[in-house]
C-alpha cells in the first residue's frame, strides 16, 4: 500500500481544489437562500404596504368628500341659496358622520389597530347597505311615486316652498292661488300668469334622482371595497415587526 505521504504533491493540490470548490458551493447556496429570503420578505412587505396605502388613500378621499359636504352646505346657507335649516343641518350631519368614519379608518390603517379596523369595517358595511338600498330606490322610482314623495316634502316645510317658488319662479305645487301670496317674480306683475311648481320640478326630478342614485351606487361600491381592504389589512402581519407577533 502507498501511504498518504507517498502520494505526491498532486494529491495535495486535488484536496485543496475540492475543499475550495465545496466552500464556493456552500457560499453560493447561502447567497441564493438569502436572496430568496429577501425577495419573500419584500413581497410580503409589498402586499402589506400596498394594502395600507390603498386604505389610507380611500379614507383621505372620504375626508375630502366630507369637508366638501360641510363647506358646501355652509356656503349655501351663508349666501342665502338655501334657507331651510333642516336641509343644511342634514347635509352637515352627513358630512360630520363621514368625516368621523374616515378618521377612524385612517387611524386604524396608520396604527394597524385591530379594534379600530373592526369597528370601521362594521360601520362602513352598514353604511354600504343603507346607501345601496337608497340608491337603488332612487333609480327605481316611477313618475307617480316621484310626484307623491315630492308633494309630501312640499307640504312639510314652508321654508322649502318659499325657496322653490323664488328660485324656480313658480307658485303653488299643483294649483296657483292668485288670492294668496307668492315670492315668485311672475306673481308680482299686474297680470300674473305663473306656472305650478310641480310641473317645473317634475321636469328635473327624474334627472336629479338618476344622478343621486348613480353617485350613491358609485360610493357604495367604494365602501364595500373599503370593507374588503380593512379585512385584508387587519389579517396581515407587519413584516418589519417581530415575526412571532400579531399586531
Amino acid at each position: 500500500m502507498i501511504s498518504i505521504d507517498q502520494q505526491g504533491p498532486g494529491a495535495g493540490h486535488d484536496r485543496a481544489a475540492l475543499g475550495l470548490s465545496g466552500r464556493r458551493r456552500t457560499q453560493r447556496s447561502l447567497e441564493s437562500e438569502s436572496v430568496r429570503t429577501v425577495c419573500g420578505a419584500a413581497m410580503v412587505c409589498g402586499g402589506y404596504v400596498c394594502t395600507k396605502n390603498a386604505l389610507c388613500a380611500l379614507n383621505i378621499l372620504y375626508v375630502l368628500v366630507s369637508l366638501l359636504l360641510i363647506g358646501g352646505a355652509a356656503w349655501g346657507k351663508w349666501f342665502g341659496l338655501v334657507s331651510s335649516i333642516q336641509v343644511v343641518a342634514g347635509v352637515i350631519g352627513v358630512g360630520i358622520f363621514l368625516f368621523l368614519v374616515a378618521f377612524v379608518g385612517l387611524c386604524g390603517a396608520l396604527k394597524h389597530h385591530q379594534v379600530l379596523l373592526f369597528f370601521y369595517m362594521m360601520i362602513l358595511f352598514l353604511v354600504f347597505v343603507v346607501q345601496f338600498a337608497v340608491s337603488c330606490a332612487c333609480l327605481a322610482l316611477n313618475k307617480d311615486q316621484q310626484n307623491h314623495l315630492l308633494e309630501i316634502g312640499w307640504n312639510k316645510s314652508e321654508a322649502t316652498q318659499l325657496d322653490v317658488e323664488k328660485t324656480l319662479n313658480c307658485c303653488g305645487y299643483s294649483t296657483v292661488n292668485y288670492n294668496g301670496t307668492c315670492d315668485a317674480t311672475c306673481f308680482k306683475v299686474p297680470s300674473p300668469a305663473c306656472e305650478t311648481c310641480s310641473n317645473i320640478i317634475q321636469r328635473y326630478a327624474g334627472e336629479v334622482l338618476r344622478f343621486v342614485g348613480g353617485v350613491g351606487l358609485f360610493f357604495s361600491f367604494t365602501e364595500i371595497f373599503g370593507v374588503w381592504l380593512a379585512h385584508r389589512y387587519r389579517n396581515l402581519k407587519d413584516p418589519r415587526s417581530n415575526p412571532g407577533a400579531f399586531l
